[in-house]
């Protein structure tokens, strides 16, 4: 199992851990800051600082799989091609200090946030979700046509309002009585612990169980605008993001 220490906090940039495995998957360490790919949110990339001070370059973060291809609760961190030496020296107990490329994670927690900002001014279900360091999308279940400087506005208009964003966490039980909470058709809330994690922005912006990086305010976000509005069938309206 990794500690996700990302959950509680998204802006630790690095930690120490220890390896666990290495196998074709990647490096499996106790603990971790990397976000693995999930919930249309990229995986992050970094490096792992080995005790002698080489650098292993993570490409890519994923969540550990089974035999039957179902995710367990390990995180493997995809190293970047030819460093085959390097990994072949490193062995589980090995002491590593995994960072992440900070640059690249901010993008992605100023996007993800900007996603819930939508959920909130396109009030629809959503059927599609991307978010990479470059941008980001929305496919909202829906016929009406939106328009792309009314968004933009309105992204502008609570970025500037400045309001927090909380990590919080329901019961399964909760998220039973209150299914309106979900917002994708795509992609469900894990369960099984009990606890389902939250993101509340604003009093009364947007609150959806969300397993992603954000960033503590939307002022944080900063330009975000949206650069295309696309038909993607008759009852979908996709929503792309860029950074202005």
């Amino acid at each position: 199992m990794t500690q996700e220490l990302f959950r509680q906090d998204a802006y630790l940039r690095e930690t120490p851990a220890t390896v666990v495995a290495v196998g074709e998957a990647g490096v499996v360490l106790d603990r971790t800051v990397f976000y693995p790919m999930g919930g249309g949110q990229a995986g992050d990339a970094g490096v792992l600082v080995l005790a002698d001070g080489r650098e292993l370059i993570v490409a890519d973060t994923r969540k550990c799989k089974d035999a039957e291809g179902k995710p367990t609760p390990g995180v493997a961190h995809v190293p970047a091609p030819g460093q085959e030496a390097l990994l072949a020296g490193l062995r589980p107990g090995d002491a590593v200090t995994a960072r992440i490329d900070w640059e690249r994670r901010h993008k992605l927690m100023r996007f993800h946030t900007t996603t819930h900002l939508l959920c909130h001014l396109v009030p629809q279900l959503v059927n599609g979700c991307s978010i990479s360091p470059d941008s980001a999308r929305l496919d909202f279940n829906m016929t009406d046509p939106l328009d792309k400087d009314a968004l933009t506005q309105g992204i502008a208009r609570l970025v500037a309002a400045a309001h927090a964003v909380e990590v919080g966490a329901i019961s399964d039980e909760e998220l039973d009585a209150n299914p309106a909470l979900v917002k994708s058709m795509s992609v469900q809330p894990p369960r099984g612990t009990g606890r389902i994690r939250t993101i509340r922005v604003g009093d009364a912006i947007d609150f959806q169980p969300c397993g992603g990086t954000h960033v503590a305010n939307t002022a944080e976000i900063g330009r975000v605008v949206v650069t295309k509005i696309e038909k993607k069938s008759a009852t979908t309206r996709r929503v792309v993001l860029g950074f202005a």
